[in-house]
């Protein structure tokens, strides 16, 4: 479930959601039966009891509201305080969060009596602020805060609390963000350590639902059998993953001798076997890669042919010609070797097969050989050292890199005027005598946009605001 559903007036809810968030019975201040997404209640009641044992005591008011409920509040306040006051404080029906069943109106509970009006509880605001102290460590934000009405569109309510999980609700906070700057701002780049036996689609989608933003994309697929580093774009760095796309990569690979399969790999059905010569020079055999070559598309791979993936025309036992293209081995060393096996790490361009650069070893060795296992180790200025695993993202440990840290393009603070001039998409003169492409930030660090040189002016070449 996607704890970090965003609805407002300018993102209504959609009845798929509604149809599938898990409801549970509740009891509200009122002893009525309220309902509230099972995850979020079990989140409060945790956060209830530990603030018990501080001295405040808290309770529902309100939480999950159909679309006919929603209706009924706000033409009640429109009857009462106008249409403007009433959008500025009520949502109408299909905007309010309180269709996700994420969201709680707490109220105090104050010499054995439960506050009832905003202006009531407004008098103990200081009360509610110690709360908030404490709302990340249960997966809870303050959805409507002090100084965000313009971004919210909504008044300060300090009873608002809404769902989003330890995770994302820890980022919100250490950043002082609003529901929506997280779901605009937060952007980045993060190195994964590929698990060996989940697809790079499998990582992107874990992320994308641990982060709860569905921008998110990689710079180079890893098949299932390997593993190492997989850079992962987030939110607005998806912009520049063709700039992240490195021209070389480095690999550590095992080789099987003897042994050819279908897919060039130790997961393929066995095509043919072979004696291993006892006298091989795998070393010089390696050396000799050392170049620029033609290097045949293995079968099963994701480059197309007349419209069809490769790896299509094997399941249909499909014959086609495959495609050559030249690769080059720019490093390639042997780390170990035995009568049948054999390890090397290589640096290879952009496009180069690990698969078929051992289909290929092993035909100059004069036999079959195949791929036992394959590390990433590095991809561009990416290091598998400061790569985190899934795990350790799971429990908050990564490092997410800025857009403009990681491309090496010069970066700019500009004035306020000069802001207003690349927010706008206007041209600017080169008075600062960029060769290419240069990264201009504003006065707060903000990123505003990536231009290049056209005809000896600045040109946007990717816009972030």
């Amino acid at each position: 479930m996607n704890y970090a559903i965003l609805v407002n007036n300018n993102n209504k809810i959609k009845s798929n959601y509604l149809n599938r968030v898990n409801l549970i019975s509740a009891t509200n201040i009122d002893i009525e039966e309220v309902f509230v997404e099972e995850e979020t209640y079990k989140a409060y009641l945790e956060l209830k009891e530990f603030l018990e044992t501080k001295g405040i005591y808290i309770g529902i008011a309100s939480a999950y509201r159909s679309l006919e409920e929603q209706q009924a509040i706000y033409d009640e306040y429109v009857l009462k305080y106008g249409k403007e006051y009433a959008d500025s404080i009520v949502a109408s029906a299909g905007a309010s969060e309180h269709h996700t069943g994420l969201a709680i109106d707490i109220t105090l509970k104050i010499n054995d009596n439960y506050l009832i009006t905003n202006e009531e509880l407004m008098n103990y605001d200081y009360i509610f602020k110690e709360i908030h102290k404490y709302l990340k460590d249960y997966g809870f934000i303050l959805r409507y805060q002090v100084d965000k009405e313009k971004i919210t569109l909504y008044q300060y309510e300090p009873w608002h609390i809404r769902y989003v999980g330890k995770f994302i609700a820890k980022i919100i906070d250490e950043n002082n963000y609003s529901l929506e700057e997280y779901l605009t701002e937060f952007n980045g780049v993060l190195v994964i350590n590929k698990p060996k036996g989940v697809t790079s689609f499998d990582v992107i989608n874990d992320i994308s639902h641990l982060f709860g933003i569905k921008r998110i994309g990689h710079t180079g697929t890893l098949d299932p059998l390997a593993e190492g580093v997989l850079v992962v774009t987030i939110g607005k760095a998806t912009k520049v993953a063709e700039l992240l796309t490195a021209a070389f990569k480095e690999y550590q690979a095992g080789v099987l001798l003897g042994v050819e399969t279908e897919t060039l790999d130790i997961t393929g059905n066995v095509l043919n076997t072979k004696v291993v010569p006892f006298d091989l020079n795998i070393e010089e055999t390696l050396n000799s890669f050392k170049k620029t070559y033609l290097q045949e598309v293995p079968i099963y791979s994701a480059v197309k042919v007349n419209g069809k993936k490769l790896y299509q025309y094997a399941r249909n036992n499909e014959k086609v010609k495959l495609p050559k293209k030249d690769v080059t081995i720019k490093e390639i060393n042997l780390l170990s070797s035995d009568r049948n096996t054999f390890i090397f790490k290589c640096l290879v361009s952009k496009g180069c097969y690990i698969r078929s650069l051992i289909r290929d070893i092993g035909v100059s060795l004069d036999t079959y050989a195949t791929m036992t296992n394959l590390i990433r180790t590095k991809q561009g200025k990416f290091d598998i050292s400061e790569s985190n695993t899934l795990d350790e993202l799971k429990q908050g440990i990564y490092k997410l890199h800025k857009i403009e840290d990681v491309l090496d393009f010069p970066v700019i603070k500009v004035d306020s005027k000069t802001e207003y001039m690349i927010r706008t998409g206007q041209k600017l003169v080169n008075t600062y005598d960029v060769v290419d492409k240069v990264t201009f930030l504003n006065s707060n660090d903000q990123l505003l946009g990536i231009y290049e040189v056209k005809d000896n002016l600045l040109c946007v070449w990717k816009n972030f605001v």
